[in-house]
């Protein structure tokens, strides 16, 4: 791993609030993630499932972690399974996990090697009554492949078919939606080192850049400060593309007079960051450019406001829906009319800002959260208003990082991030 050691009470903390929400006499078991193949020999690159990342900082395939809080052995109330390393595996693929350090990195002391597993867990499985499995229930969730988790849940329904079987992800859904200071300051570090990739990019753009060639000096920057690229796909848009929400060939040259929307995030340590800028490729906005950039800069701040404990996800962007209304009005772009005869399934704004505010935000880009639970406090949302004009070659949205908190308004996590016209200008000039 390229990230600095995390300290093992954010895992210990989390596993004690995990295990106050289970069932007397309950198993828990969280799977890591597959390393997928691609073809021939070739496999993509690993990437742990966050679940059982959260509860212990193990990251590495082939481990499996239990929870069973009321084992009548101290050493079977939580516990690893790892992949047994040997010769052989050190030479060919590298360093694995020691029990010493897997105990030093998740705080657990009972560290078994993955052949022990299927002895050790019907050990307990015979002296409790429910176990809590795991499946993707998120719900922008589009699941097509088996995983690990899939596999586990098929084995062990049929190896203890008389137990009861629970549902984890609710459970996990409740408590990630609301980050520790460990948290937040991971996915601090994660904007910090997404500030140094926009920084860099605004002396580099300029007409005649290609889209790939941004996307490259991202990527430098961001793993040379740790990280192991982008959190998710980038979105480097350029001109028309910019109104394509979710465009990522990135194969495009940015050319004088159009704007670029640029919508990435490094990920540091697991943790996700989610920003987007939109700049003038030239260096300079136009007028209706600019007009139209400030408008949804105060969407943006305006929505701030809005992120307050008691809130919740619906009204919240019931109320961001009317301050684009009015934006859009002042524009040109809608009229009072429109409003006066639009769908409420549909209003009239969505014609110019069609997709949310805001979403979760941890180790998942699109983190655990339910839209039914109202806002608290330390709760880490994206805020990312946009609009977007095809006719007018116009894409535009801009996106912080933000903390929930008790009082106020929320913590700015991207707050020393150039967002106004004037500095964006201003930083171009000085990188031409």
């Amino acid at each position: 791993m390229k990230y600095e050691k995390i300290d093992s009470q954010l895992f210990i903390e989390n596993r004690k609030r995990f295990a106050k929400k289970l069932k007397p006499g309950s198993i828990a078991v969280f799977n890591s993630s597959d390393i997928y193949p691609s073809s021939a020999d070739g496999a993509r690159p690993f990437l742990q499932h966050t679940d059982i990342f959260y509860l212990s900082g193990i990251d590495q395939e082939e481990s499996v972690l239990v929870i069973a809080p009321d084992a009548k052995q101290e050493a079977h109330k939580e516990m690893l399974f790892l992949r047994e390393t040997n010769e052989t595996i050190a030479v060919w693929e590298g360093h694995k996990y020691t029990k010493e350090e897997a105990f030093e990195t998740s705080g657990i002391k009972s560290v078994f090697w993955l052949s022990d597993m299927e002895r050790v867990l019907a050990e307990v499985a015979f002296e409790s009554e429910f176990f809590y499995l795991n499946t993707n229930e998120h719900y922008r969730a589009g699941v097509s492949v088996q995983t690990r988790d899939d596999r586990f849940r098929t084995w062990c329904q049929e190896r203890f078919p008389l137990h009861k079987y629970e549902r984890v992800a609710p459970i996990m859904h409740e408590l990630r939606a609301v980050k520790s200071q460990i948290e937040i300051d991971l996915i601090q570090k994660a904007c910090d080192i997404t500030e140094k990739g926009f920084r860099r990019i605004l002396g580099f753009v300029k007409p005649g850049v290609m889209e790939y060639e941004i996307e490259a000096e991202l990527y430098h920057e961001f793993i040379r400060n740790r990280s192991v690229g982008m959190a998710y796909e980038p979105i480097i848009a350029s001109g028309g593309s910019a109104c394509v929400l979710h465009y990522i060939e990135n194969n495009r040259e940015c050319k004088d007079g159009d704007l670029l929307l640029m919508d990435f995030g490094a990920e540091y340590a697991n943790y996700s960051s989610d920003l987007t800028r939109t700049i003038p490729v030239n260096g300079k906005f136009t007028d209706r450019q600019k007009d139209v950039y400030n408008a949804v800069l105060r969407v943006q701040k305006k929505a701030y406001e809005l992120l307050v404990p008691g809130n919740n996800w619906f009204t919240y962007h019931e109320q961001v829906g009317e301050l684009m209304t009015q934006e859009l009005i002042g524009l040109g772009l809608i009229t009072e009319e429109d409003v006066k005869n639009q769908d409420p399934s549909w209003p009239a704004y969505k014609k110019y800002f069609m997709h949310g505010t805001s979403h979760h935000l941890g180790l998942d880009v699109h983190d655990y959260g339910s839209r039914y639970h109202t806002f608290e406090a330390g709760m880490v949302f994206t805020v990312e208003p946009g609009i977007y004009i095809p006719e007018e070659n116009i894409g535009i949205r801009i996106e912080n990082d933000v903390v929930i908190q008790e009082t106020g308004l929320p913590k700015d996590l991207m707050e020393n991030i150039p967002v106004t016209v004037e500095e964006i200008e201003a930083l171009m000039s000085e990188g031409k």
